[in-house]
């Protein structure tokens, strides 16, 4: 689903056509497996409260891996756990459906959402879906995602490289953006700025003077540089360093646990775009 078309129905679409576009469906195994990791740590605990927790994985590509993933995945958090992999292209789905099983099944749609008798997801991962589209679309697929969350559910929307080393994603809940989380295979960083390349695109062209990401960004490489005597010790100890040094001015929602992880989670406060 992505391209720089309008993702809201226009007049000549007819009625009941999945909302959004084809993407060009690149994928491959264990892509997504810093964001899943991270779904099912922050997430796992409200799938297991729930009595028949679906999640969906929306515009999963021309292959099915990431769903088959998820599932996985999400089942040692949340062993009830369903989930449904959403494309819009009707080929890919017709490609997925050897692949369903227990728990994991294929179907035909968009931003709409549609599930078996208007079920409503605990769940929607997103990934390298809105990257192509304009930013000003945006808040209206994020409003249109996040009405079809079940109470209690969770939207999480972002992009990441073609191995999974580098990904930002956005988390949400019905109510609106909650926090982002910035994810690295710390062997391959250099500095955390490279993973401007990966922010979602509500935020990826605010890297720019004036902007909150850009600040954040800029002090990131500062911290990072400084704690580089650490290296020494190894980059997961550099990292924790740096993301110490950031808790002073900039608001995580996250601690040592996560950060071991390669990972670093804000408020989405600290970083919504000015104006």
């Amino acid at each position: 689903m992505a391209s720089r078309s309008t993702p809201s129905p226009s007049p000549g679409r007819a009625a009941g056509r999945p909302v959004g576009s084809v993407t060009r469906g690149t994928t491959n195994p264990n892509r997504l497996r810093r964001m899943d990791r991270w779904i099912a740590f922050a997430h796992g605990a409200a799938l297991r409260r729930a009595g028949d927790p679906v999640a969906v994985d929306l515009g999963y590509g021309a292959a099915p891996w990431t769903a088959v993933e998820l599932l996985a995945r999400l089942r040692d958090a949340a062993p009830r756990v369903r989930v449904v992999g959403i494309e819009i292209e009707p080929a890919r789905v017709s490609g997925a459906k050897p692949y369903e099983r227990e728990g994991l099944s294929f179907r035909h749609g968009g931003f709409e959402v549609p599930l078996e008798g208007g079920e409503r997801p605990m769940l929607i991962r997103a990934a390298n879906v809105l990257r192509q589209y304009d930013e000003e679309q945006v808040e209206e697929v994020w409003a249109r995602l996040c009405a079809r969350l079940a109470p209690g559910g969770l939207l999480v929307e972002g992009t990441c490289d073609e191995i999974g080393r580098r990904h930002v994603w956005v988390a949400l809940g019905p109510e609106g953006p909650r926090t982002v989380t910035f994810a690295t295979r710390l062997g391959s960083l250099e500095r955390p700025s490279d993973l401007a390349e990966r922010l979602p695109k509500a935020l990826i062209h605010r890297n720019v003077p004036g902007e909150p990401v850009h600040a954040f960004l800029r002090d990131f490489d500062r911290a990072w540089a400084a704690a580089a005597p650490y290296a020494s010790y190894g980059a997961r100890q550099r990292w924790i360093r740096t993301a110490r040094a950031l808790s002073a001015d900039w608001p995580l929602a996250d601690g040592p646990g996560r950060w071991r992880q390669g990972e670093l989670t804000l408020r989405w406060e600290a970083l919504r775009p000015v104006g």
